[in-house]
């Protein structure tokens, strides 16, 4: 045996590790301390989540796209639904595409506050985690509030959107951790409907958002961690076919949002940060100024919703359920009511692809229908499968402890990875 291959030694990096994301095995060849080669193992949560969609009516998959990457809900169930709504040749109305932009932003800042909270927590700093988690748990209560989920919402449909949103958020009780002062300021936000509620959030969040980069953006030892590492070169962002904040962050301005608008992006004011040297802390830097344009953005829709009434579902009652107070008088819009929750609806033969600017990058449905009531093939394009493809080049020559790094720079959920 060569020197070299006495020296070189394998490891297993997760899946069991925390910074493994949960259920990524990376297979590490290494010389000392230096990453020589990586090969990553997928497939540990694999689900078939494209099978089942082809097994069921259009309208009982919308769910499972919620569970892909678990923490962009209602950025996956909207590439889904807007696959729909093209075959069927039909547009949600115009509040309902104002809502779902906002919630689409809404979404983009919970995934970076996970992210920036993760990712932290991976290269060693606690407190950010912990600062992350209180603007995400006010976030949370929003997707409760329209959907009565925290997480897997369900709430966009094809036609629009599940029900307008509510005149009153939910409030904290008294209890042995919440009494007397402390109550009422945890309430203060809520004493209105969701949009005062908004109001109060993003005219805070801009502040809070200052505390993560105290922390953390000149912060010594981050710098250390994330400048130079896992170094992105735009041309290697294409040839990977890298898209989101790792296409972004080396400085190619490419975003659905803009460059192919859905919903309401058109109509709304925002910038596209972009970084300069495509390393890890671009990225991180890329992702904070997101939170701020999301933020912004979801004012400018909050400002129209209350100036705009109107209907939030199409009034077309192939794929619009009946209201609740028809059904207690009316057997024709209960039994109507029933076929479609089990039945569904039959959409014309044909193929579409539609994608949206998901907080991790492209996510995308492509979808096949033969003319019932189920798709004919269902699949779907998941940035962060894409984005793993280039682990080895981005780790080659690192140390073990920046694999970590690079990982977390992916934002890998391995529900979308392995779907």
């Amino acid at each position: 045996m060569s020197a070299q291959e006495i020296r070189n030694y394998t490891m297993n990096f997760g899946p069991q590790h925390p910074a493994a994301h949960g259920v990524l095995r990376l297979v590490l060849e290494m010389d000392g301390e230096t990453v020589v080669r990586a090969d990553p193992h997928i497939g540990l949560l694999h689900r078939g989540t494209e099978k089942l969609a082809e097994s069921k009516p259009f309208n009982q998959s919308i769910g499972y796209m919620d569970r892909l990457d678990y923490v962009s809900m209602m950025c996956n169930e909207h590439a889904y639904v807007r696959a729909i709504e093209t075959l069927l040749g039909i547009e949600a109305p115009l509040r309902a595409q104002y809502i779902r932009t906002m919630f689409d932003e809404i979404t983009r800042i919970l995934n970076h506050l996970m992210w920036v909270g993760s990712n932290a927590l991976d290269l060693g700093a606690m407190a950010v985690f912990l600062y992350a988690f209180r603007e995400r748990e006010e976030l949370m209560d929003c997707y409760e509030a329209v959907s009565g989920a925290r997480m897997h919402a369900t709430y966009y449909r094809p036609g629009g959107v599940y029900r307008d949103l509510p005149g009153k958020m939910s409030q904290y009780r008294e209890s042995p951790w919440h009494k007397g002062k402390d109550l009422k300021r945890l309430n203060a936000w809520r004493e209105g409907s969701m949009l005062d509620f908004l109001d109060a959030f993003t005219a805070d969040f801009s502040k809070k958002v200052d505390e993560y980069e105290e922390l953390l953006t000149e912060n010594r030892i981050w710098k250390q961690r994330t400048v130079g590492i896992g170094v992105v070169s735009p041309e290697m962002a294409q040839q990977w076919g890298m898209t989101g904040v790792m296409l972004r962050g080396s400085g190619i301005a490419w975003d659905l949002r803009k460059k192919q608008p859905y919903a309401k992006y058109a109509d709304v004011d925002f910038d596209i940060p972009v970084g300069v040297n495509g390393d890890c802390y671009d990225r991180y830097l890329v992702r904070i100024e997101e939170m701020r344009q999301s933020n912004r953005i979801i004012k400018q829709c909050a400002d129209w919703l209350r100036a705009n009434p109107g209907p939030v579902m199409v009034e077309n009652f192939k794929v619009a359920p009946p209201r609740r107070e028809a059904m207690k008088e009316d057997m024709e819009a209960l039994i109507h009511h029933f076929k479609l929750f089990t039945e569904g609806y039959g959409v014309p033969a044909g193929e579409t692809y539609c994608a949206v600017e998901a907080p991790k990058g492209e996510f995308g449905c492509y979808l096949v229908s033969d003319g019932a009531n189920k798709p004919f093939r269902v699949h779907l394009r998941a940035p962060g499968f894409a984005h793993l493809s280039s682990m080895d080049v981005l780790v080659r020559g690192h140390m073990l402890a920046d694999a970590v790094a690079v990982i977390g720079t992916y934002d890998l959920v391995f529900g979308e990875v392995d779907r």
